[in-house]
């Protein structure tokens, strides 16, 4: 599945907060990962933004084989290859001055490791939701699909990215509530 297109500007959207209601009210913490509730419900308290989809990122090989597993890979190198499963948040954001404030800073989340970290959309989520984008973490040349295959070592860098990822959105989002 496609993941990434280049970011489009925002559209006036006169459904937007029937749309955030509809979305937040399909939305609970059983269905979230776990790694990433606290940061998911962070973003939805925010008025001019909601989430749309999410995922921590999971790591699968030889002797883990659960698709959604939440472990930090194993400390020591016996693993040879590592399927990862895209660690990402999708997003609608209100055209609005606090929106477009939001949109900027989120942008600024990907240089933190451009070759690791993109903001982008995905047609299919524009197409039902406009105004939706993504973070997402995985290496650049994978970028256009959502999961990916690598080495043990490169599996570990991408760990330690995903984690400062979320880490620093949790902070955006906290520093952004103290200022409203």
């Amino acid at each position: 599945m496609e993941t990434f297109a280049e970011p489009k500007e925002l559209v006036e959207n006169l459904h937007y907060h029937e749309q955030r209601q509809e979305a937040l009210s399909n939305l609970s913490d059983d269905i979230i990962d776990a790694p990433i509730i606290e940061l998911i419900n962070t973003i939805n308290k925010l008025p001019y933004c909601f989430t749309i989809q999410s995922c921590y990122g999971h790591f699968i090989y030889d002797g883990q084989e659960d698709p959604h597993n939440f472990k930090s890979l194993p400390a020591v190198n016996t693993i040879a290859r590592v399927e990862y499963k895209i660690a990402y948040i999708a997003f609608c954001i209100e055209n609005s001055y606090p929106g477009r404030s939001l949109l900027e800073a989120l942008k600024k989340i990907a240089a933190i490791d451009s070759e690791n970290i993109q903001f982008c959309c995905a047609e299919w989520f524009w197409e039902r939701q406009v105004n939706s984008y993504a973070l997402q973490v995985e290496p650049d040349r994978f970028k256009y699909q959502d999961r990916a295959e690598f080495a043990y070592e490169e599996a570990l860098n991408i760990a330690k990215i995903r984690n400062m990822f979320f880490i620093k959105i949790l902070e955006l989002l906290k520093k952004l509530q103290n200022l409203n």
